[in-house]
């Protein structure tokens, strides 16, 4: 007989300790020889992130010793820090930002430079020239004057002393990513973009005859604009370039056949490409016989495909997203995520159709009889337009709720913005669920995924239309009886954090919310933030500081007198990207009005917590709040949260 306790009072097996463990992000699957290897963060080791190696024979290893972080600060959120080349490893080491190498059972040494001040040079996505001698990669300096980036060449073949300057190899725009070199070594192809765009506003995509000694000759343009995003540039095994475009509308893939000539691979409504926030997603990779495996995004739904020289795209029906994919030619190797399974490295071979799993960040699997499936759903929003979401209620089979009590819902409005949810198991929205509170997590106007008119509903609108799709979708939960509308919250982070500060300010949709290292302060956000969204805000909101008045009126720090529930905060102090005086000011402004809030600051944590005891403070911590707020006792004992003023 099951228990009948209100909801959010229900006893979970998915404790905040297991959200942390199970949150171990698994990114860039390579491959050499025999050998597969990936990164793992481990929240238990302060973040840290490491190279995992797994061997023919099931072996598993570290490849990256203790001392050591893989991971880079270009553009601040990283990717491509690592490149395994046979025998080496390359890498970024966070701590100082230097490229070190690393032979086979040997241990990590620099081959750049010590920078003039700790960090101050950067350096990612890295290739490696056919003979082993050369890497071309993304250089980030930050010189007294400003942040300068570029692409740069520098010795790989280790005889080289660690002071030897790398050489600049293309500059003059204020972004650079994707250098890829042509099988036979003779070509370079990158991307560029300028302020304001960012990567999903207009990229340029060159190609230029490259010589390690001489550098680039005459680059020519092959695709993209001030209008048209172009992402994931690769040459295939035969020497052609193929590259990701919008100019459809949608992310889809292509081919340069001749200067001038590019084919559309797979024409249709689909996404092939994520945002670039961060070096080095795959999203194809080339098989033997001309085939290519692609993941891609449908109607919010993940899918894997395989393309035929001469034939439509076939879906293999996998249900798997996955962001990195490698080949070695026969296999197909890739970070693979799905709706019912902690993420995984998987082996996949296109003729068997069974993916193999070579590695599971977590192998204790959650009980698939307490797992909470996705359900989506389609809402009408402003303007008589439709947003999306994916709507989680309870499930613990312990438990049901009292009768005709209706369950708490949280709203999660995700960071980017320009960026989406999916349907991929996530520990934390388990945790939630299994005791008793639903989830939405809301893909509003602006979220990639649907296209690139869809993702253009947020320009000039940040702090609009993305806050009347979370309300929206709260409010059709609730008037279709899914929740209880008087016990609404809304959390998020980043971005997520501005439109939770927002929906708590300039609506009454809601009766409590967490911001996570969110924006209360346009205005300060466009003056003080790193110098890969330093311009962000000019197509979110307007340029500055000509719209001023326009970054003021959306600012929820300037109109806390209309806030009237509580809100928790969370920050980390060494965050660049959202600084700490974001949350700091929110908090001076709530303490003054004798507003009902709590603040929690964490030393040594940046943007987005990697730390396992801060992932499991915070979520223990936001349980604690809303279970003060809503009036429900929690199951078990988890430390308390100081809630000023209520």
């Amino acid at each position: 007989m099951t228990e009948t306790p209100p909801y959010g009072s229900w006893r979970s097996p998915l404790s905040a300790a297991a959200v942390a463990e199970a949150g171990s992000p698994i990114a860039d699957v390579q491959l050499s020889g025999h050998s597969v290897f990936w990164l793992q963060r481990r929240p238990k080791e302060g973040g840290r992130t490491v190279l995992m190696r797994r061997d023919d024979d099931g072996a598993l290893s570290d490849v990256t010793p203790e001392g050591f972080n893989v991971r880079t600060r270009v553009h601040e959120y990283g990717g491509g820090s690592v490149l395994v080349d046979g025998s080496r490893t390359f890498f970024t080491n966070f701590s100082d930002q230097r490229l070190y190498r690393q032979d086979e059972d040997g241990e990590p040494r620099p081959i750049t430079p010590e920078p003039p001040q700790p960090a101050s040079i950067r350096y990612a996505d890295m290739r490696a020239t056919s003979d082993g001698r050369w890497l071309v990669c993304v250089r980030e300096r930050h010189e007294p004057d400003g942040v300068v980036n570029e692409l740069a060449i520098l010795s790989a073949d280790g005889s080289a002393k660690p002071t030897m300057e790398p050489r600049t190899l293309a500059g003059g725009h204020d972004f650079f990513s994707s250098p890829r070199l042509s099988p036979d070594g003779t070509q370079l192809a990158w991307l560029v973009w300028d302020h304001p765009r960012m990567p999903w506003d207009g990229t340029e995509l060159s190609v230029a005859p490259f010589d390690p000694e001489r550098g680039l000759g005459d680059a020519r343009l092959v695709a993209g604009g001030p209008e048209e995003s172009i992402a994931q540039p690769e040459w295939s095994p035969d020497g052609l370039l193929h590259f990701v475009s919008d100019r459809s509308g949608w992310w889809n893939l292509y081919r340069e056949d001749a200067p001038g000539e590019t084919t559309s691979l797979a024409p249709m409504d689909a996404e092939f490409a994520l945002p670039a926030w961060i070096f080095g997603y795959s999203r194809y990779a080339f098989l033997s016989g001309g085939r290519i495996a692609c993941a891609f995004e449908q109607n919010g739904e993940s899918h894997l495909g395989l393309l035929e020289p001469g034939k439509q795209l076939r879906d293999l029906e996998l249900a798997i997203d996955a962001p990195y994919l490698r080949s070695d030619g026969r296999r197909l190797l890739m970070i693979g995520l799905t709706a019912s399974e902690f993420p995984a490295v998987y082996a996949l071979d296109p003729a068997v159709g069974e993916p193999e799993v070579l590695y599971r960040v977590r192998e204790r699997e959650l009980d698939h009889r307490f797992l909470s499936t996705a359900k989506r759903i389609e809402f009408p929003t402003e303007e008589g337009r439709t947003a999306h979401a994916f709507f989680y209620p309870p499930r613990n089979p312990d438990f049901s709720a009292p009768e005709g009590e209706r369950p708490p819902l949280i709203v999660h409005s995700h960071g980017g913005p320009t960026a989406a949810v999916s349907d991929d198991l996530d520990p934390e929205i388990q945790y939630w669920t299994t005791r008793g509170v639903a989830i939405v997590d809301v893909n509003y106007g602006g979220s990639t995924g649907y296209g690139r008119e869809y993702r253009d509903r947020l320009r000039g609108r940040w702090g609009e239309v993305d806050l009347a799709d979370c309300v929206n979708a709260a409010r059709f939960l609730a008037e279709r009886g899914d929740v209880d509308g008087s016990r609404m919250a809304i959390a998020g982070g980043s971005a997520g954090g501005y439109t939770t500060l927002c929906a708590l300010t300039f609506t009454d949709a809601f009766a409590a919310g967490a911001s996570y290292y969110g924006v209360g302060d346009l205005e300060a956000l466009a003056r003080d933030t790193h110098k890969f969204e330093s311009r962000y805000l000019d197509g979110l909101v307007g340029p500055y500081p000509e719209e001023v008045e326009r970054y003021r009126e959306r600012s929820p720090v300037y109109f806390t007198d209309k806030l009237s529930c509580p809100v928790i905060l969370f920050q980390g102090l060494e965050d660049e990207v959202v600084p700490p005086e974001q949350a700091e000011q929110m908090v001076r402004s709530l303490r003054e009005k004798g507003l009902p809030y709590a603040y929690l600051a964490f030393e040594g944590e940046q943007h987005g917590f990697r730390k396992a005891e801060t992932i499991v403070r915070a979520l223990e911590a936001e349980l604690f709040f809303y279970s003060r707020v809503f009036g429900f006792e929690l199951a078990e004992p988890v430390e308390p949260v100081t809630i000023e003023n209520l």
